[in-house]
Formats: structure tokens, sequence, C-alpha cells
């Protein structure tokens, strides 16, 4: 059914941008008007001024309150959110409509001069904004020097290019969306650098009691990526995690059902506890994600996450 205008709500980022037409374009095709309003957060801001060495990177909620608000007040119809940038609990007054098919939800190493991190020299720099990405590349290779690094993906790039840095972990998907794969040398698997909750699908976001939004966007629904990612968040609530914690979950279609995979590690990488559980018969998204968490708790989970695992 073709409606009025739907406006679009949405960060000024490349990728943001890149994510707000790519799903305009979608409604578009489906007979729908659509524009796209450009708001600037809080983290928008924060990142802009820029962080000190050792301050705490923002909470993810910083980089969805004012479209939320722009939401809430009906000056945009939907917003577009990477998934992994959601709190794991959402306003009652919003729903995530429809998440789109997933792409490359994988980490991968980025560097001019090394063709792999087993190449890396002792003492290497390389940077990440995250805690799960270095407890787990620590893990992966001891002797390596993390540099908490924060920005748009062109800003670490740039960083990188400049020489202070001999490589960069970051999401496969963001790179790809914006056209940057030319310095990818390893995806990583889940196996060996387990993804952040919801890393590489999109959520689209709208004002719950909006009946009229909420049919258009049934369109753009990918019922095994909702699966997936349904399992992802569910695994990392009932961790307690947000964005500064080093946990991993991923789930994913292997033929037979979903599998699920978590990764909890101290910020050091000197101590990982991992979890694969299968879907068993009559198991939702959120009962597989909760058996995630359940047997990372067991193996001691929660004392990484408290500070005292390391």
């Amino acid at each position: 059914m073709r409606i009025g205008m739907l406006r679009i709500g949405t960060r000024g980022s490349q990728l943001a941008l890149w994510q707000a037409n790519h799903i305009a374009d979608s409604l578009r095709g489906l007979g729908h008007v659509v524009e796209i309003e450009i708001i600037r957060t809080t983290g928008d801001r924060m990142q802009q001024a820029g962080f000190e060495a050792g301050e705490k990177a923002p909470g993810k909620g910083i980089f969805t309150k004012e479209i939320e608000e722009a939401l809430a007040e009906g000056r945009v119809d939907l917003a577009v959110h990477s998934y992994k940038d959601l709190p794991t609990e959402i306003d009652s007054r919003f729903v995530i409509a429809a998440v789109p098919k997933r792409e490359d939800s994988r980490d991968v190493f980025v560097s001019k001069k090394f063709e792999s991190v087993g190449a890396l020299p002792e003492g290497a720099r390389v940077g990440t904004g995250s805690l799960r990405r270095q407890s787990q590349l620590l893990a992966m290779r001891r002797g390596l020097e993390c540099v908490d690094i924060r920005g748009n993906i062109d800003t670490r790039l740039r960083k990188m290019a400049q020489g202070g840095l001999d490589g960069l972990i970051l999401a496969a998907a963001g790179l790809e969306r914006i056209g940057h794969t030319e310095n990818i040398r390893h995806r990583f698997t889940v196996e060996e650098m387990c993804p952040a909750a919801g890393q590489g699908a999109l959520a689209i976001e709208c004002r719950a009691e909006d009946s009229v939004t909420r049919d258009a966007l049934a369109a753009l629904e990918d019922k095994a990526t909702r699966f997936s990612t349904d399992c992802e968040r569910a695994a990392l609530s009932a961790l307690g995690g947000g964005c500064m914690v080093p946990i991993g979950v991923h789930c994913c279609d292997v033929g037979e059902g979903h599998s699920a995979h978590g990764v909890v590690a101290d910020a050091r990488g000197a101590r990982v506890v991992r979890a694969v559980c299968r879907k068993q018969r009559g198991m939702d998204a959120h009962a597989l994600g909760a058996a995630v968490a359940a047997d990372l708790i067991a193996q001691g989970a929660m004392e990484i996450l408290n500070g005292s695992g390391g």
C-alpha cells in the first residue's frame, strides 16, 4: 500500500547516510515517497570533540537519543540504525518494525603494511575503540599494543594512513557499505573474533502506535536476520552487557537450524570463556540467547564482566 511521505531520521556520517539512502531506495521501489532528515546526536558531538587517553567511550544510547526524540515528536516517521548501536532495551514508545537481511557480520583486519595479524611484529600498534575486539585480538596475539581510536570509518582509516598505526580492526559491513575494502587483509571467523550483537544488521525503528508506517516497513523484514539478532540481543541482555564490556554474540542459520556463539573476555585477553549452543526443538530466539548466556555465566563470565576475572 502506498502512503504519504515517509521521513527517515539518521545521523550524518557517511555510513549512516549510506544506510538511510539504502532503506529509502528500497521504500521508493515499493512506491513510497521518502525524504531524509539528518539529526546530529550527542555521540556525534562527542566524537567530533575527541576523547582523551583513558577516557570512557560514550554509551550506545547517545547515538540514538536525539533521533528517538524526533520520532516521538513526529518530526520523522522512522529511523535507520546500525543494530549494534541500539541499547538492548527499546523505549516502549518505539518498535523495531523491520530488520532487513544482514550483510557480512564479521570483523576484519585492515592494514597497508601487513598481510595478516600473524605478520604483525612484537609491539605493533593496532587501532580499535572496542574492548570486545581488543580482548579477542590480544587473546589471539600477545605482544600487540591496542590503541584506543574513535571517530567514523574515514577518520580511523586516515589515522592509520598517517603512519601512527600498523593496522585496524573494523566491521566488514561498514567498510563494504562505503566502498573501502581495498586494505582488508583478513576476515575473522566467528571462532577467532566473535562479533558484537547485531553487527552487520540494520534496525528500522518507528513509533509503536504508527500502524501505517509499520505496515509499510513490513516488506523489508528478513525473518532469518530477525531471529539471529533477537537471539544475540537476548544473550547480551542476560549478561547485562553494553558497549563498554567485552562480549561477543553471534547467531546464524547453519542449514540444520540456528547455532549461537558467545564470548566473554577480559580486556587483556588473559581469560576467555566461550559457548556454542544449537537451537533445540521448540526453542525460540530469546531462549537460544538465554542458553548461550547461561553457559557463559556457568564458566565464570560474570567474574570477568565484574572486573575480577582478569
